[in-house]
């Protein structure tokens, strides 16, 4: 009786080639994603992480928002500013939201700077940049500052209406506010690298970019929380 043995190579894959394929790309040394620089890939696998924190503040606001029984106050008394004996609704809001959105603009072409090895405009843009989001920062711990000592809004407590109010307005605000503080921190540390050459003699100014992308961030989250918390 004849035994038909089979040979090696006649022995079918268990693992198919594209499989394979993901596992060496994943596995690689220096780059996670061929032909991605890695700074980039661990930044946007950060953002994306980043983005759900995001969503589930935002989404627990607006729960929480619909289904709260006591009044809630009303956004465009709860921040609005007297200026010549006129009471004007969310004047400091649109001016925070026109400073941040100005700066993506500067980032912008710091990144454009960049890539053409202009040091000091580059470094002067970045600058720019840090300068408006620390502005930022500065007015929102003015909107804070009045909300806490003049309104006497607490996370706890809140003398104009629903308590949950306080709890999510400085949860979102200062955790994005805390975003802001470590990007003014972070532009001014690349842009330090930038003109004193380092990028230069590394051949690679990707960090310019890197840092581009976490501001750029930044700003659209501020575009929701402006639309959700400050709109509605």
């Amino acid at each position: 009786m004849a035994e038909t043995v089979m040979s090696r190579t006649e022995i079918p894959d268990p693992v198919p080639e594209g499989l394979r394929t993901i596992a060496a790309d994943w596995s690689a040394d220096q780059e996670a994603f061929k032909g991605v620089h890695w700074g980039k890939a661990m930044m946007w696998i950060f953002l994306l992480s980043d983005t759900f924190i995001f969503t589930c503040f935002l989404t627990s606001y607006m729960t929480m928002r619909s289904s709260v029984t006591a009044p809630w106050p009303n956004a465009s008394e709860v921040f609005a500013l007297t200026i010549g004996g006129q009471s004007i609704p969310l004047i400091l809001i649109a001016i925070m939201t026109f400073v941040l959105i100005s700066s993506s603009g500067t980032m912008a072409m710091a990144v454009n700077f960049g890539y053409r090895r202009n040091r000091r405009a580059t470094a002067a843009l970045m600058g720019a940049t840090a300068l408006l989001g620390a502005t930022f920062v500065s007015m929102q711990a003015f909107e804070w500052s009045k909300l806490i000592f003049e309104e006497g809004v607490r996370p706890w407590g809140n003398p104009m209406g629903a308590a949950q109010f306080g709890a999510s307005f400085f949860m979102i605000t200062g955790f994005h506010g805390l975003h802001v503080s470590a990007g003014v921190i972070m532009l001014l540390i690349v842009a330090s690298k930038v003109l004193r050459g380092h990028y230069d003699r590394s051949g690679d100014y990707a960090a310019v970019e890197i840092a581009g992308l976490y501001w750029h961030f930044v700003d659209l989250v501020w575009v929701f929380i402006f639309a959700f918390f400050y709109l509605w």
